[in-house]
């Protein structure tokens, strides 16, 4: 009974350690792609600001829009000039009303007036400026968010490779403490039989611990890379592990790249329109100089109680006005204004000359990444031949225990060298393909 007790215990503790365990997740690169479009944080954040952008050009439309505008105002006052115009207003003045006595010491008086009055624009110059500066600053951001979403398709290709070589490595390493566990238990049967020393069956064995530990250290590659992944879909993803549906292959694919940057790149077009945003605010400074032309109207409902409407009348009218001098604020703003042109001028000139020493770079990154996965299959091919012909004459007493583990070492270092290089080919290919499109 006791037995069946402890027992008892030990399921339900390999039960409450199965639920903390964390659960492997497949996902495909297309369903990557899908993820990040809803779920990315910088998306969201771009998009936001597109939205904000958008609502600043929104403003803009009261340039041609009418400002109205209600009140409804109570008063009491014995002021005579208020009480006077009050009794004006409400269109009940006497001939008693002009005697000098109660114009000079009114009795209280009370005034209701409800008043609607509307705000014409007409000629604002400087406002057409602002309106076609905001229009601009709203289509940099929208070219900003949309290459900010290529970015990040970039980003999350090379997150979801990186999770392949994760994995790969994994493999591979697993592949080698297998050999290593194999290479183990002949030393130890050599030994046992008399035909090795002590110091050989130690070497072997710092050997094994030696890929135990880069295993170890891979497995935790593995759950950074998922970590990531996760991090840039906008998950949280505490008690699972994603898994690439698809391996790293063991080849590259060349693709056919364009010959140059586009200066249709959504990135520059943003740089563009940024700078024609600040001209216009250029220009708009320079239009306040101008007068101004606004029409005016109010319809007024005057009464002595409260929401009646006993009198009425209404005020049309329009207005040119014109700031001549207001202490050198506006020729001051000019300048600015044409700095922060000026300045917007040079930084997209930079822009686009340092994507294309960013383009040059990657053309010969990508002419080394070539290079490099060649070289590193040959080693691998020479490094796999050189383990074998150890390995057989180590079988047969011909080799040193110090020359087979280096032999194996060096096999696995190559192997890994050619994934990673397969790695920097594929991810350099992608670069260039992003910053030529």
């Amino acid at each position: 009974m006791k037995r069946i007790k402890i027992l008892g215990i030990l399921v339900a503790l390999g039960s409450s350690l199965g639920s903390t365990a964390q659960d492997i997740v497949s996902i495909s690169q297309e369903e990557v792609l899908q993820k990040l479009s809803k779920g990315n944080y910088q998306i969201q954040i771009a998009n936001k600001s597109f939205e904000s952008s958008r609502a600043d050009y929104r403003q803009s439309n009261a340039l041609f829009l009418p400002n109205i505008t209600a009140s409804h105002t109570a008063l009491t006052t014995t002021n005579p000039l208020m009480a006077f115009g009050s009794k004006l207003n409400q269109e009940r003045l006497t001939a008693s009303d002009f005697n000098p006595a109660l114009l000079n010491d009114p009795s209280k008086t009370n005034n209701y007036a409800t008043s609607l009055a509307v705000q014409q624009p007409i000629i604002n110059l400087d406002g057409l400026f602002e309106r076609q500066a905001a229009k601009a600053k709203m289509d940099a951001y929208a070219l900003q968010t949309e290459r900010t979403k290529e970015y990040l398709v970039l980003e999350a290709s090379k997150s979801y490779m990186q999770l392949q070589l994760a994995y790969k490595a994994v493999a591979v390493l697993e592949k080698a403490n297998e050999t290593a566990a194999a290479n183990l238990k002949l030393v130890k049967q050599y030994y046992t039989q008399g035909m090795l020393q002590k110091p050989d069956l130690l070497t072997v064995e710092l050997r094994v611990n030696e890929i135990s530990n880069q295993l170890q250290y891979a497995k935790s590659n593995v759950l950074n890379a998922s970590d990531y992944l996760a991090f840039l879909l906008g998950e949280e993803k505490e008690t699972k592990v994603y898994k690439p549906a698809n391996e790293l292959e063991n080849k590259i694919h060349p693709l056919v790249l364009a010959p140059n940057i586009s200066d249709s790149r959504k990135d520059i077009l943003a740089m563009e329109k940024t700078t024609d945003a600040y001209l216009k605010m250029f220009r708009s400074s320079k239009m306040k100089l101008l007068p101004r032309l606004n029409a005016f109207g109010s319809y007024e409902l005057y009464d002595t109680r409260l929401f009646n409407m006993g009198a009425r009348g209404y005020t049309v009218g329009a207005q040119l006005s014109w700031n001549l001098f207001d202490g050198y604020k506006s020729i001051g703003k000019i300048g600015k204004a044409k700095v922060d042109f000026q300045k917007a001028s040079v930084e997209a000139a930079e822009y686009v000359a340092k994507s294309k020493m960013e383009w040059s770079k990657a053309n010969r990154q990508l002419i080394d990444a070539e290079h490099k996965v060649t070289n590193a299959g040959l080693a691998l091919e020479q490094a796999q031949e050189a383990y074998k012909i150890r390995f057989n004459r180590y079988s047969q007493g011909l080799e040193k225990t110090s020359d087979l583990l280096m032999a194996d070492a060096q096999m696995l270092q190559k192997e890994l060298e050619e994934l990673q290089a397969i790695f920097e080919y594929n991810f350099t290919q992608q670069y260039l393909q992003f910053l030529t499109k």
